[in-house]
């Protein structure tokens, strides 16, 4: 991502903090239409989730300027995610749940290059968190040492 990327995605994400209570609602009543097949893995209470949701992404985005300090957390949820049963195949739609989210609670500042930062930023978490469940070891300095 470049400097640039960051900063929309960033910039985007803290005017949607405010309304992130409506925001998560939008988006797993989205993600649940768009595949209705993930809806099963939620069995807890969604409000809760989407908390949940709100905070690992506004944790994720503010600190998309050191990612390095954020990669094994993130390549852990991988981990997490699949003991929950997701697959590689769900993240796409959860990627489609939240750019459509994300271009409903900002409206028109969801512009074609903010679009593309996210998707730049989904990429690229997405990829570590899918790295993580794809790994056979519960070992991220193991895992990172054979990515050099």
């Amino acid at each position: 991502m470049t400097p640039h990327q960051i900063e929309l995605v960033q910039s985007s994400w803290e005017k949607i903090v405010p309304i992130a209570s409506d925001a998560t609602a939008m988006f797993y009543q989205r993600l649940f239409t768009i595949a209705p097949h993930l809806k099963p893995l939620f069995q807890g209470d969604i409000e809760e989730q989407g908390k949940k949701l709100a905070t690992i992404l506004t944790t994720v985005v503010r600190g998309l300027k050191q990612l390095d300090k954020l990669e094994m957390k993130v390549w852990q949820l991988g981990r997490r995610h699949t003991a929950y049963g997701v697959t590689m195949t769900d993240y796409q739609p959860v990627a489609d749940a939240l750019l459509w989210t994300l271009e409903q609670g900002l409206g028109a500042d969801f512009t074609v290059q903010t679009k593309d930062a996210w998707v730049a930023a989904y990429t690229l978490l997405s990829s570590v968190m899918q790295a993580g469940a794809d790994y056979p070891y519960a070992n991220f300095s193991l895992w990172k040492s054979e990515q050099r």
